[in-house]
Order: C-alpha cells, then structure tokens, then sequence
C-alpha cells in the first residue's frame, strides 16, 4: 500500500484547539527537534502519512517525511547551510594576526580595580591598534576597519576605556568623627612638639 493509498482520515480525529496547540508548539522549535516532533504528531495521529499531515496541521511534508526518515533510522540529518554559509570571523581569517593584537593588548591591558569581572580594560584605542599592526608589518587587506577592530578587541576580552585607577570611596556617616578625632590628636601633640623646639 502506498502513501496515497491511505484514507484521509486522523485517528484519533483532533479539535480545532488541538491542531492549533500543536502548531503552536512546532513552530516554536527548529531543525531537528522540530522534524522529530513534526514525525512523532504524523505517526500518532496521521498514520505516520506526510500528505495527511500537510492537510491537517499545515507543516511541509517534505520536512515531515525527513523526521520519518530520521525516527526510523534514527540519524539525524545534518545541513550544509551552517557549515558552508556566512562569512568567518576576522580571527578566524588571519589567525597570525589576532594573535599579534591579542600580544598588544595584553602589553596595554589593565584589570578593573574592583575585580568584578574578568575583562581587561585597555588604553588602545581601534585605531591605535591598527597602526600598530600596520607597523608590524601587517598590510592593508589583512586588517578591519577601526569599527571591526573594535568588536575584534571585545571578542577577544578586551573594553575599549580609559582605565579609571581607583575611585575613592563615597564619604559614609563615620567619616567626620574619624576626621574630628585625628584632629583632636594632633592639636594635643603640637603643643608638645613646640614645648621641645
């Protein structure tokens, strides 16, 4: 019996809100786990036929017929599309060159005073960092732009800043009674050190 020899009909027959529900629920899924769930409805209630399933829930029956395959193999397809599509990072493409800006970085970077995260602050500014390259030797059709440069620098784990040495600390309530008391101590002591001159 072939695949349009089946009878239209879902067993069990679903409601309305149910074939929505299920809609729903497919398209908040991709790639694979989409295809398995898409597969897992069509055996259950489509007698495992991608035509019906097409009729009753709308999905593409190419795609519903890939899940059947995956479910009774059980491999799953993989596409070219992320492997073999976009372009790759500038990292990616002149690795020898990255590694020479994480070097001038690195030489450039400062932790943050208060320890709080893990990135490095630096100095270097995109462009400063270009023409740093520019002078290692580096030409022109191996560098970014200054604004790729700059997302290259976050990439890597570095902020563009101006490094902040340390800021002092908000003045708390104690701060006038320590300022009285040294005061204090040190108009008793005068009057000694001038007693000894």
């Amino acid at each position: 019996m072939g695949m349009h020899d089946t009878p239209l009909a879902c067993h069990p027959p679903l409601s309305p809100s149910q074939i929505a529900d299920l809609r729903l629920a497919a398209s908040h899924m991709t790639g694979a786990k989409r295809r398995a769930f898409e597969a897992e409805m069509t055996v259950k209630y489509c007698g495992g036929n991608p035509l019906l399933a097409e009729t009753v829930f709308g999905w593409g029956r190419r795609t519903i017929a890939v899940g059947l395959a995956e479910r009774r193999m059980g491999i799953r397809c993989l596409g070219a599309q992320a492997a073999c599509s976009g372009r790759k990072r500038w990292e990616e493409q002149h690795p020898e060159a990255a590694e020479a800006l994480g070097r001038l970085a690195e030489a450039h970077a400062q932790q943050e005073p208060t320890f709080r995260t893990t990135l490095a602050y630096t100095r270097l500014t995109a462009n400063a960092a270009l023409e740093a390259l520019r002078a290692q030797g580096y030409g022109e059709e191996q560098l970014p732009s200054p604004s790729t440069m700059a997302e290259v620098l976050n990439r890597l784990g570095f902020r563009l800043r101006k490094v902040v040495k340390a800021k002092p600390q908000k003045k708390i309530a104690e701060t006038d009674a320590i300022f009285a008391n040294i005061e204090k101590k040190t108009r008793r002591q005068r009057p000694r050190q001038t007693s000894n001159a």
